[in-house]
């Protein structure tokens, strides 16, 4: 078969497996699960990098690979994900069709644009990057489920609908906005981690209540 399999595209493909599963979910009208799913493609993303880099002997074809299929990976679990839980819960209206399309659409110029200038970066330095130009959109993983954790709040399906639509809408704007943001450190980066796990906890609460609701 084309392609490699070892273990440091593991937690890519499986990144990848989550993001589709989320989507079926999500065009089942399950949302919250749809959103755990996305939540799990971010804890994936967090460390496939450093799992690569654990092989020393990694060819240049290997490196490639990676890199492409890490963004490959991103635009579906953090793009179109995103989007058709969007879709989904806002009742395809038209425009939240239209509000999806061009989330998928700045997330897409983001990661080719990163793609671009860190092949030129890495030409020039061997030095890991320092920032980010425009909002990561692997963010995704955190601003979604973090909204989703405050259903309770929206009692009207109206105002639920136009805040997913404004979080969805600055989400998507801010992939292609100019300004820098300081790439976290490896502390920084388990706390995030320990955020995750909080909102995923926050995640699962609402879920339960829902399904209790549903039951009574």
């Amino acid at each position: 078969m084309i392609g490699f399999y070892d273990y440091t595209v593991i937690l890519t493909y499986l990144s990848l497996l989550s993001a589709v599963t989320g989507i079926g979910l999500a065009v089942a009208h399950h949302p919250l699960l749809a959103i755990l799913c996305l939540m799990f493609s971010g804890l994936c993303d967090m460390f496939d990098g450093r799992v690569a880099r654990t092989k020393k002997n990694r060819t240049a074809e290997q490196k490639g690979f990676g890199i492409q299929i890490d963004s490959l990976c991103d635009i579906v679990a953090f793009g179109i994900l995103p989007a058709v839980i969007t879709i989904v819960v806002c009742g395809s209206v038209w425009y939240a069709v239209l509000i999806a399309a061009l989330y998928v659409l700045a997330g897409l110029i983001r990661l080719a644009y990163f793609n671009v200038t860190e092949e030129l970066r890495q030409q020039e330095t061997d030095e890991c990057r320092k920032t980010y130009t425009g909002l990561p959109i692997t963010s995704a993983a955190l601003i979604f489920p973090f909204f989703f954790c405050f259903l309770d709040i929206f009692q009207r399906a109206a105002i639920l609908h136009g805040a997913l639509l404004v979080v969805m809408a600055l989400t998507g704007a801010s992939f292609v906005m100019p300004f820098h943001i300081r790439k976290p450190r490896s502390k920084e980066q388990w706390a995030l981690l320990g955020i995750g796990l909080v909102i995923a906890a926050g995640c699962i609460f609402v879920w339960v209540r829902f399904r209790m609701r549903i039951v009574r």
